[in-house]
């Protein structure tokens, strides 16, 4: 039997590269997952620019570092996602890792859908908006509260 996934972190990237949220489960890791984060950014900018539009959304293994394996994501509207796997010994199945991508896709459309949020409100003081920036805001508490239970279903699948 394979060993499960175990999430180290989430990040959520926005079509114009900023870092919206990264979701770490390391305590005093924080650091190292904006790292992980933004170096992702170069791979998957690599990986996707030349290509008019890419026929899949599931980039793969975008590199390893130390003790970290990071996948990539690219969602239609050029939305990024970055996924920080624990190594382990055991070998990772692609479909386990897209099933994790497709869980959070679904968790930031329905936080996206949402039609109470103000996603087109510019603030007065700043001429360089981006709706995204507002993700890591307390009126999305849904969306980080649903990123932690797909964490803790792979926690649960580890155990069952």
């Amino acid at each position: 039997m394979p060993q499960p996934l175990r999430l180290n972190a989430v990040a959520l990237i926005s079509p114009q590269n900023h870092p919206i949220l990264i979701r770490t489960f390391q305590k005093g890791d924080e650091l190292k997952y904006h790292y992980v984060a933004h170096t992702s950014l170069d791979v998957i900018e690599e990986r996707t620019s030349g290509v008019p539009k890419p026929a899949e959304c599931y980039l793969g293994l975008l590199y390893v570092m130390d003790d970290v394996a990071a996948y990539g994501y690219i969602t239609p509207l050029k939305m990024k996602m970055v996924v920080a796997l624990a190594l382990t010994d055991s070998v990772v199945r692609d479909v386990d890792v897209i099933a994790v991508f497709k869980a959070l896709h679904m968790a930031f459309y329905r936080a996206v859908s949402n039609p109470f949020l103000k996603l087109d409100a510019t603030p007065e003081s700043s001429t360089d908006y981006s709706p995204y920036q507002v993700v890591g805001s307390v009126k999305w508490s849904r969306l980080r509260r649903k990123i932690d239970e797909i964490h803790r279903a792979l926690g649960s699948y580890a155990t069952s």
